[in-house]
């Protein structure tokens, strides 16, 4: 039975899900062409082959203004230290690669569900290479956990499903500043990489990384574990002191720097990313909000447990309720940590796979809890329409762009007490088929 503290806490939960609907107006949304059983499905903001910088025609024109576009970024280069012999050396030939266009617009149709993702992630074979590498590297690891006070076992679980350990696959093979300064003059995100594209010259007028080992992703990520170059600005460091901040080829600036990302986006050292638990019989689940949070013992006073009786070590810790795949998949309390891995990468599946990876490579097991057999994962079309109808019935969700964050699971939950169902929050094809009865 819940403790007095624990009962208003309820009533604050369902006062933030009474907050989602809006009466008596409801929210207006642009259209497009798109029906969905009698619903017209709602206009992405900011997405897609519909932004005017994504036409053929703007991109055409922004290719030939190309070497324009990066001339006029001299001004910005210099104010952050780049010399005019460096913005000259790199810049002066360099080319777009257009094929990147692809990419920045493609939407995959279908995505993994919660389970699939993490199982694929957290596989024996990575836990096994983690562990040779936690062994090969151990006087490093042993020296940056002293340093900086973060788990070794969170910064291998990045580098192994940032890159599978340094496979040039997972690195990727582009050139960073080809990229960032393709993305800077062409397409719709180009206020965000034109700081991306000054930060990678930056490391190339301190000759951080060689120019030819500045190979990476499509967007720009590099290394091992996989920096933005304005990340690499804020959070590397030179560990093994040889006057250079090399995320690429020095093992000791890799972990320390990773380690480094990790403790100034709030890790807290000597605790837990989350914990497994057990739901009991009955379990309100209303209480499934992030945004409410309250100590492990008083989520152990409702009945949550961890699997085989274990306790929580400090009960006083501020945890919230996560239920990746629903009421029928394994549920988590998670702390600060988790949140610490969501800067690292804002997807609550790459966070999950960190921390269990993380976990294993320790010596924890599997999860106790099965995952759901779902077929697949909603297509980013069904998110719209789950966002969309939510929000001609009323309900705040926030922008309708196929991200379902807490307000669009607040509306879901809110739905499912009024048709009766299980509110769990959790965005599904079953769900989908019950709003368009």
């Amino acid at each position: 039975m819940a403790s007095p503290i624990t009962k208003s806490a309820l009533g604050a939960v369902l006062a933030l899900a009474a907050v989602a609907l809006i009466t008596p107006a409801r929210a207006q949304a642009q259209t497009t062409g798109s029906i969905f059983g009698g619903f017209t499905a709602p206009q992405p903001q900011a997405t897609g082959g519909g932004h005017p910088l994504m036409t053929p025609q703007a991109i055409a024109q922004a290719q030939a203004n190309f070497p324009n576009c990066i001339a006029s970024m001299w001004p910005l280069a210099q104010s952050k230290g780049v010399s005019r012999r460096t913005f000259e050396r790199y810049t002066s030939r360099l080319e777009p690669d257009m094929k990147i266009m692809d990419y920045l617009d493609s939407q995959p149709e279908f995505s993994k569900p919660t389970g699939a993702y993490v199982e694929m992630l957290v596989s024996d074979w990575r836990v096994k290479k983690g562990r040779e590498i936690l062994a090969r590297y151990k006087p490093i690891f042993d020296q940056v956990e002293k340093a900086y006070g973060v788990d070794r076992y969170a910064v291998a679980a990045i580098w192994g499903i940032e890159s599978t350990y340094g496979d040039p696959k997972g690195i990727g093979s582009r050139n960073v500043l080809v990229s960032t300064a393709t993305l800077a003059c062409i397409g719709r995100r180009q206020d965000y990489f034109r700081d991306e594209f000054i930060a990678t010259l930056q490391i190339l007028d301190k000759d951080d990384v060689p120019y030819d080992h500045l190979k990476g992703s499509w967007a720009g990520a590099f290394g091992p574990t996989q920096f933005m170059p304005t990340s690499f600005q804020r959070f590397a460091v030179d560990f093994d002191r040889d006057g250079k901040r090399n995320v690429v080829d020095s093992i000791p600036d890799i972990i320390a720097s990773t380690a480094n990302n990790l403790k100034l986006d709030g890790w807290e050292f000597g605790k837990a990313w989350g914990y497994e638990v057990v739901l009991p019989k009955g379990f309100d689940y209303r209480y499934v909000n992030r945004t409410f949070k309250q100590s492990l013992g008083q989520w152990a006073s409702l009945g949550v447990a961890r699997p085989g009786g274990k306790g929580f070590p400090r009960a006083s810790d501020q945890a919230f309720l996560l239920l990746p795949a629903g009421a029928n998949g394994p549920a988590f309390l998670m702390l600060g940590n988790f949140n610490a891995i969501l800067k690292y990468n804002p997807a609550d599946a790459y966070a999950l796979a960190i921390g269990h990876l993380a976990d294993r490579l320790r010596g924890g097991g599997h999860f106790a809890q099965a995952w759901p057999n779902e077929e697949r994962g909603l297509s980013k079309a069904e998110r719209l329409e789950i966002q969309g109808r939510l929000s001609q019935m009323g309900y705040d969700i926030g922008n309708v762009d196929g991200i379902l964050g807490q307000k669009t699971k607040s509306a879901i939950q809110d739905f499912q007490v009024r048709k009766g169902l299980l509110p769990d929050g959790y965005p599904d094809v079953a769900l989908l088929q019950q709003m368009r009865r």
